[in-house]
């Protein structure tokens, strides 16, 4: 009698691994195995298995998933932290698939290479599968040199505005919210009210006054530079290297009527040469200029500022690992989502804007607040998943399900994390024009600073 399909394939990994299954699995042949009370992966075809042979690991399952070949029935969060112990915990080498790799090396004994031929066979392994056409594969130029950002940035921001519209909602803001509260507790807490609560805390932070200019590095698609322009009256450079992002957020400054306020440009943030600025904010940048441009970046922020001039670093941190040089972004996240991006523990990123000559005054962490917006965005994806599928492709809304999902489970486990950090550049008597005390972060959203 034929053994069904899905236990040889349990054998194999529980084998591999040394543990039970954490999950179920079913396979295209309706043989089931491993836990019943949870969530299942579901391998479609011998394609999905071939491209877990080929990748074992996150890039492997991430292919599979992306391709169409492999889906979760039941809890997708639950799953993702049923299996992230095996994926995302880093430990000494810094590659989270070593673990796994490393135990696929110990399958030498005759009862485990039986069990390694009989996969084999069942796979029907030949040559690997082609990666899914969302997959970035050739990057041309050195890393974050300026033609290669705009690539990485292309990737990933000019997927479409009607997009981005509908998995985030008419704020049209791509970073963390600052919530009240739980989402659910009540229609007064919504992504969007929860989105305007952080803006006007990033122009509290700045202290932003009327006739004061503001530079928001990373505009997106201008939330920002219009809170800040129309709440505070402030001067606002807004640029992006995204020319889809510019294109609809010049239409939405112009429709708000704050053209007289806001400029957007398609700009660099190594060509701005019109400073000083009376206050810099970066939202969600940082991530895309990687480690060894960093301090550079800190650099360069420093001196468009005023003395006395305040930043605004709002940033997605990772753990530290032991050997930092051996750190590599998830090679899910490379490759689908953000290519060339690269986190930093908030550590480090704390210790280049001190060396940059910046004076730090506050730190904020919000992780568990990205984890609430990150499930907000999952739930309109997911509930506009046909018109989202239209206007992009199967693929890339596959992508951005798995990677919102699998973020939101990263800032709930702690394995990643998100800071805003406050600066200032100090005069050269050492004067910071900050107050006293902490007040800023209790005041209620106001239009008094336009008086």
């Amino acid at each position: 009698m034929t053994e069904p399909a899905a236990a040889v394939l349990a054998r194999f990994i529980e084998q591999a691994l040394g543990l039970p299954l954490p999950v179920g699995i079913r396979l295209w042949d309706g043989s089931t195995a491993g836990p019943k009370d949870g969530p299942a992966f579901v391998l479609h075809n011998r394609e999905a298995l071939r491209r877990l042979l080929w990748r074992p690991g996150e890039l492997g399952l991430a292919r599979a998933w992306v391709a169409g070949d492999l889906e979760v029935d039941g809890d997708l969060y639950e799953l993702l932290k049923r299996i992230s112990t095996l994926l995302w915990e880093r430990e000494g080498s810094g590659s989270r698939t070593a673990a796994l790799r490393g135990a696929l090396s110990v399958l030498t004994t005759p009862g485990s290479l039986r069990a390694v031929r009989r996969t084999l066979g069942l796979a029907g392994v030949v040559l690997p599968p082609a990666p899914p056409a969302e997959e970035v594969v050739r990057r041309r130029g050195p890393a974050h040199s300026m033609h290669r950002d705009k690539a990485a940035i292309s990737h990933h921001y000019d997927v479409g505005n009607d997009f981005y519209a509908l998995v985030l909602g008419p704020s049209l803001v791509y970073s963390c919210a600052y919530w009240q509260g739980d989402p659910s507790s009540g229609s007064d807490n919504t992504v969007e009210q929860a989105q305007e609560a952080k803006l006007d805390l990033v122009c509290r932070k700045l202290a932003l006054r009327k006739g004061q200019r503001l530079l928001d590095v990373g505009c997106g698609w201008g939330s920002m530079a219009m809170h800040a322009a129309g709440r505070y009256g402030v001067q606002v450079v807004g640029v992006t290297i995204s020319h889809e992002q510019a294109a609809l957020a010049r239409e939405r400054v112009a429709a708000a009527g704050l053209d007289h306020l806001v400029e957007i440009r398609v700009q660099d943030y190594r060509q701005i040469d019109d400073s000083p600025f009376d206050a810099i904010s970066s939202i969600g940048m940082a991530e895309h200029v990687g480690g060894k441009r960093y301090r550079e970046y800190a650099d360069i922020l420093h001196q468009l500022l005023k003395p006395g001039g305040r930043l605004l670093n709002h940033q997605i941190s990772r753990r530290p690992v032991r050997d930092e040089g051996k750190y590599r972004m998830d090679p899910f996240i490379d490759r689908y989502v953000f290519p060339d991006g690269e986190l930093a523990p908030i550590g480090s990123t704390v210790s280049l804007l001190e060396e940059a000559g910046f004076e730090v005054r506050d730190v904020e962490s919000l992780r568990e607040h990205y984890a609430l917006t990150l499930r907000e965005w999952v739930a309109n994806l997911e509930a506009h998943w046909d018109e989202a599928v239209k206007l992009t492709s199967p693929g890339r809304a596959r992508v951005w399900r798995l990677y919102m999902a699998a973020s939101a489970v990263g800032f709930e486990t702690n394995t990643m994390g998100v800071n805003q950090v406050l600066a200032v550049r100090t005069g050269g008597d050492g004067r910071s024009g900050m107050p006293l005390r902490r007040d800023f972060l209790g005041v209620s959203t106001s239009t008094s600073a336009l008086a």
